[in-house]
């Protein structure tokens, strides 16, 4: 009895009763071919708006006429995703060594105010300083200075 429903269930997957498997990325069109995208392009009424759909039709679309992002690790998407999350990542890293920077030059006196009241030219410098943070956070981290002992971070008891 086994062997006849192996042998039925594999006579039904040859004979092409079940779904092919498609090679496209989630279902996606290119949004040239996107009946709803175009749809949506032909809406458009500013000069800037027809600009965005041509630009937009090279990407690929969802069956809502809308581009999606293909995050899939292929190095053709790079440009998608990977160039713009490495811009965010260094730029909040800049915000924040910025940040890190001027609270290490106002430590000490007036400290307070300093964080209340910004004093531009710390802020400044802190800032350009920052530009090149990977480097100096690698700097920091060889040499020991950017992380504190355990014995001098306070944990809460439980």
């Amino acid at each position: 009895m086994r062997r006849l429903f192996a042998a039925l269930l594999s006579a039904l997957l040859v004979f092409g009763f079940a779904p092919v498997a498609k090679a496209d990325v989630a279902g996606l069109t290119p949004c040239s071919e996107s009946a709803r995208f175009q749809q949506r392009a032909a809406a458009a009424t500013t000069p800037q708006a027809k600009a965005r759909f041509e630009m937009y039709s090279q990407a690929s679309c969802g069956d809502d006429g809308l581009p999606h992002l293909i995050v899939d690790g292929r190095w053709s998407h790079a440009g998608d995703f990977v160039y713009p999350g490495i811009m965010f990542l260094y730029v909040a890293g800049c915000i924040g060594w910025a940040g890190r920077e001027y609270l290490k030059a106002t430590r000490g006196k007036n400290a307070a105010m300093n964080e209340i009241q910004i004093d531009l030219g710390i802020a400044f410098k802190s800032l350009l300083a920052a530009a090149t943070w990977p480097l100096a956070a690698f700097g920091e981290f060889t040499s020991g200075k950017l992380l504190e002992d355990d014995n001098k971070v306070t944990v809460s008891p439980r």
